[in-house]
């Protein structure tokens, strides 16, 4: 049989195409605060992403082709978040994006991905709204794997009234979206307990006295603080209750891990207690790896992760979405949206190891049995009770029947 020669050129280029298309990297957006108040968070996290990437690249790829990231700084304001979400649809063309450490920002900026049928994995940002938005929805590209904030709060307040015996707490709060869903949460869960918190004081991003809403508390009778907001203004609460000689214990969200909520509060912040997925201990072989590679690549100071959560979780986003992408065959958004819904394979991640993590009508990675509570001590977050470190070698697995969750908001 006699081919023309036009028609083999024209064979040899379609050829040649289809392989480079195979080839091409594919795009996974990163999007978080790379300055600011938050970037201890956002540095954390994008750092956390970039070491999945190397090694999975490392590994030949997801399907013989290497991830590409884009990243941009959202600066924790919800305006830039949106004109970067409509950046990295339109002009990158992104088959998905991970990231978000501000609920804010992902509450205004999500729902272009969520328009344009592309996966959101929200790696850090906890609102409990965040991935209840487009619930209804006939499909919504909204994940998560962190603790979202009906867990976070019930927690507090068990650490705060019925582990330590508080009668009278109060709640400040940052003013943000973040601060003030928390609050809520925080509000619901004790009454819960049939307790109200003898104070409610507001806070600004940048405040720097907090004389005003620590005397409150302080003439309230409160007997502990308990906390909404991120590093810097968490660090001038301890300080405030410094200067008035006045200390009493602050127990709060996950953000009081911050470092520069430990390093500018120095002993003051000592003793602060938070929810925390993952603590910077090698209590696993996965997570000993983690570790000593993060520290090896980026050489973070004092050999300690700025936001050990953040890091973690923006590791593990990654390895959840190439499983996805690896299973639908592709980047095509719906297929790895309905493969993220039905991941046949165990993930083995720093956190947990996730197996079945997400269903069509549940995109909530983590479970309420999944974090333990950490402590500032020494300039670090440690364990706050020995029982949860000795236990930490056992693999919490997402238990959507394991108690102390809040019903999500609705």
């Amino acid at each position: 049989m006699k081919f023309s020669a036009r028609w083999i050129t024209a064979t040899a280029l379609a050829a040649a195409s289809f392989a480079a298309t195979a080839a091409d990297p594919i795009k996974i957006g990163v999007s978080g605060p790379f300055t600011g108040g938050s970037s201890s968070m956002g540095i954390s996290m994008r750092d956390g992403v970039r070491l999945a990437a190397q090694e999975i690249n490392k590994n030949g790829g997801v399907l013989g082709r290497q991830i590409q990231l884009i990243e941009r700084d959202d600066e924790a304001k919800n305006e830039r978040g949106v004109q970067i979400a409509q950046e990295l649809i339109n002009r990158e063309k992104v088959a998905a994006t991970v990231g978000f450490i501000n609920t804010g920002v992902a509450l205004a900026a999500q729902r272009f991905y969520q328009d344009a049928k592309i996966p959101v994995m929200n790696n850090v940002a906890t609102g409990s709204v965040i991935t209840q938005q487009f619930k209804d929805a006939p499909d919504n590209y909204v994940f998560r794997n962190a603790a979202h904030d009906s867990i976070q709060a019930p927690m507090i307040v068990e650490e705060a009234i019925t582990r330590r015996g508080f009668k009278k707490v109060a709640i400040l709060a940052d003013s943000t979206n973040y601060g003030q869903l928390g609050r809520a949460d925080l509000e619901k869960a004790l009454e819960l307990k049939g307790i109200k918190p003898v104070a409610v004081e507001k806070f600004n991003i940048k405040d720097v006295d907090m004389t005003a809403q620590l005397l409150k508390a302080k003439e309230a009778g409160a007997e502990a603080i308990l906390t909404y907001g991120i590093g810097p203004e968490l660090a001038q609460i301890a300080n405030g209750m410094t200067k008035l000689g006045w200390k009493v214990p602050m127990v709060g969200s996950w953000t009081l891990s911050m470092a520069n909520y430990i390093d500018n509060a120095g002993p003051g912040g000592e003793g602060a207690r938070m929810p925390q997925t993952f603590i910077q201990e090698p209590t696993t072989p996965k997570r000993q790896s983690f570790i000593v590679n993060y520290l090896k690549t980026f050489n973070p100071k004092n050999s300690r992760i700025d936001s050990p959560v953040s890091a973690a979780q923006g590791y593990d986003s990654i390895y959840l979405l190439a499983a996805a992408i690896k299973q639908a065959g592709g980047t095509d958004g719906p297929k790895v949206k309905a493969a993220l819904e039905d991941l046949k394979a165990p993930v083995e991640g720093v956190v947990t190891t996730y197996n079945k993590p997400f269903t069509k009508t549940d995109h909530e990675a983590i479970t309420a049995n999944i974090p333990v509570f950490g402590e500032v001590k020494g300039q670090r977050v440690v364990y706050a009770y020995e029982a949860d470190f000795k236990a930490a070698s056992e693999v919490k697995l997402k238990d959507v029947n394991a108690k102390g969750a809040m019903p999500q908001k609705k």
